[in-house]
């Protein structure tokens, strides 16, 4: 199949600065207090402790990132991954999005960053050492956020100047890697489908002779709807499996019920019984 036609290739690359420092001198008194050798353990000193404007930072590159991942396939080893065009507009409006808080939240870190360094012996006491703080234009160079957007190349589309067969060689190479990253690609969906099955099955089945009861949460039937509308967008290939097997647990988690699955171990076992049914139809 025409790849190319249904998904593009993106790159994200999202940059924070750790600002994070070993602290040498803690490290040998530690190791030596302990009677350690010198590698045994490591001090390593948060150089923003008493604040969290960079670490919100962080954590928000890492739902971004998230975010990224749950909407593309796996495609190259590292960097670039596929993007259904099913999920382009939304996956666009959602880094525009995501790029200009970022941006806020790093020109407020750099607004206070004086501030910040000021307030560090305060905070760090005697791990603080002027010299773990560099220039604000230096730092701004710390953060960055990237991404690239280009389409899946076809098996034609050589410009290289090599003898003949040498370029069929070539050819047959580059064919063979787009066919094994496609498989990995169109596995992808198959891997959480299965997951998602899989962990339903076991939140419903019940130990005998435990007094301990389980806690359900509305997530329980709103995180298996949330896949189903994803599988829509990432089956690429327009699998006909791949769609029957979502829409069979798009119809089983449309007919459940919390509160009786919260109380009644019949309406446990009657979930389980039909997601253990999906899971035995089809080939994982």
């Amino acid at each position: 199949m025409a790849i190319s036609a249904s998904a593009v290739l993106v790159e994200l690359n999202i940059s924070v600065w750790p600002a994070s420092k070993i602290d040498r001198e803690t490290t040998e008194q530690t190791n030596a207090q302990a009677g350690a050798v010198r590698d045994a353990s490591q001090t390593k000193k948060n150089l923003f402790a008493g604040t969290s404007l960079r670490k919100d930072i962080e954590k928000f590159a890492a739902r971004v990132r998230l975010y990224h991942n749950q909407h593309t396939l796996p495609w190259a080893d590292k960097g670039e991954r596929l993007l259904p065009t099913k999920l382009f507009m939304e996956y666009k409006q959602h880094m525009n999005s995501y790029e200009v808080q970022f941006t806020m939240m790093c020109n407020e870190f750099f607004n206070h960053y004086p501030t910040l360094v000021a307030a560090a012996p305060l905070n760090l006491g005697k791990l603080f050492k002027p010299e773990d703080y560099p220039d604000i234009e230096e730092v701004k160079q710390k953060f960055a956020f990237r991404r690239t957007v280009k389409p899946v190349p076809e098996s034609g589309d050589f410009r290289l100047d090599v003898p003949t067969e040498d370029m069929a060689e070539l050819r047959a190479m580059f064919e063979q890697q787009q066919r094994e990253k496609l498989a990995e690609a169109v596995k992808e969906p198959w891997d959480r489908l299965h997951e998602m099955l899989t962990t339903i099955s076991e939140k419903m089945t019940d130990t005998e002779g435990t007094e301990v009861k389980k806690r359900y949460h509305d997530s329980l039937i709103s995180n298996p709807l949330k896949l189903c509308q994803l599988l829509t967008k990432l089956n690429i290939t327009n699998d006909p499996k791949l769609e029957e097997a979502r829409k069979q647990l798009e119809i089983t988690m449309l007919g459940a019920n919390l509160e009786d699955l919260k109380e009644h171990q019949g309406a446990r076992s009657d979930l389980k019984s039909k997601v253990d049914a999906i899971i035995n139809k089809f080939e994982w």
